[in-house]
């Protein structure tokens, strides 16, 4: 396989004969005024021309949410915490209990976290407004070099970088970029930044990210319409799929467990909240046993919260980014005194609490009509 070096020096040839950035960037652009995404946080070409300003509290609530997390996912969840807190000085005031209850099901808790610390900080250390450039984004908490450089260039239209999932492979078709992934990223970059215009990055950046979720997409991409199929390399090699090559996937390791599902005789479940730290820090459970990502929990009813006749449920498996999770389930009935480090929810109410996916799957398996509207019918 060729070296970095020495697919800059080939793909810089191959441009000089066939293209340049800023046919690239013309003719991106002209697609992105036709075809862009109508999306809740974003200010349209159309819109910007009337006047529409970008409010950046919208982008950064939306970049934080979409990390790891599709758009269509994100939409609901955007409008609920617009709805609850409307600006970043709204939600720097919520208690934390309420943002962690408001994200639950979304995901990746730490960005949940965080989200609350950064907005406590414009809040307290910005007067509420959102600094506009990349080295005063980033200095925020929870902030890191991609939502520093969306933020900036789509709230701020600073000229920055920007580059997520949808990006890296645009890119890595457009110059034909065969280093693998992660190590191809700072020269991936830097195709970001060469391309990135003075005027109207924004817009640059957001019709990259469509242009990849739209048309440029991971399988079958539809080059036949892609404004720039004719200065992309992977295309003229009739093999983009090929592209962003990745590194072999290590096998994720398995982690066991169990969780315990306690009722007392008012119908209500003995729920408890996680510490802060760790994965799902924050967030509340049923008790559970202490799996981690690198070890295993115990895994029968020797390790339950207290004593009583616990039955089993059955197994659920929940994969998280590092390593897939298999809880071992129990149930029992158990007398309202018992508390366990928790508190005693009514079934009606669980929908509400700040319950991450893997413990609604848990509450599920022993309470199968636990979060439908009337657990009762």
């Amino acid at each position: 396989m060729e070296t970095i070096g020495e697919h800059l020096d080939q793909t810089h040839r191959h441009f000089q004969h066939v293209t340049t950035p800023p046919a690239i960037i013309r003719q991106l652009l002209a697609w992105y005024d036709r075809h862009h995404r109508d999306l809740p946080w974003r200010v349209t070409p159309t819109a910007a021309a009337q006047g529409k300003r970008t409010d950046p509290y919208h982008i950064w609530l939306s970049e934080v949410m979409l990390q790891q997390t599709t758009v269509q996912a994100v939409k609901p969840y955007f409008a609920k915490f617009l709805a609850a807190w409307p600006t970043v000085a709204d939600l720097a005031a919520a208690p934390t209990e309420d943002v962690m209850a408001a994200w639950a099901g979304l995901g990746y808790y730490a960005r949940a976290r965080n989200l609350k610390k950064c907005a406590e900080a414009v809040a307290e250390d910005h007067g509420g407004v959102f600094p506009d450039t990349e080295d005063g984004l980033r200095a925020l908490p929870g902030i890191g070099d991609y939502t520093a450089a969306a933020v900036a260039a789509i709230a701020f239209n600073r000229p920055a970088a920007v580059m997520d999932g949808n990006v890296e492979r645009v890119v890595s078709r457009l110059y034909a970029i065969d280093a693998p992934l992660p190590g191809s990223k700072p020269l991936m970059k830097a195709r970001v930044r060469d391309l990135t215009p003075e005027g109207r990055p924004g817009d640059f950046a957001q019709a990259m990210m469509d242009l990849g979720a739209t048309i440029c997409t991971p399988k079958r991409p539809a080059c036949a319409i892609c404004p720039l199929r004719d200065h992309c390399l992977a295309f003229a090699e009739h093999d983009p799929e090929r592209f962003p090559v990745k590194a072999a996937k290590k096998e994720k390791p398995v982690r066991f467990g169990a969780a315990f599902v306690a009722v007392n005789p008012e119908g209500e479940v003995l729920l408890r909240r996680r510490v802060d730290s760790g994965l799902l820090g924050g967030m509340t459970e049923v008790p559970t046993t202490d799996w981690t990502a690198r070890q295993d929990g115990g895994q029968t009813v020797d390790h339950a919260p207290f004593q009583s006749a616990w039955q089993s449920c059955g197994t659920v498996t929940h994969v998280f980014t590092h390593f897939e999770l298999r809880l071992s389930v129990f149930r029992a009935k158990a007398d309202e005194t018992i508390h366990a480090g928790g508190w005693w929810e009514p079934v009606a109410n669980l929908g509400a609490q700040a319950l991450p996916t893997v413990m609604k799957k848990v509450i599920s398996q022993a309470i199968p009509l636990a979060f439908e509207k009337d657990p009762n019918r």
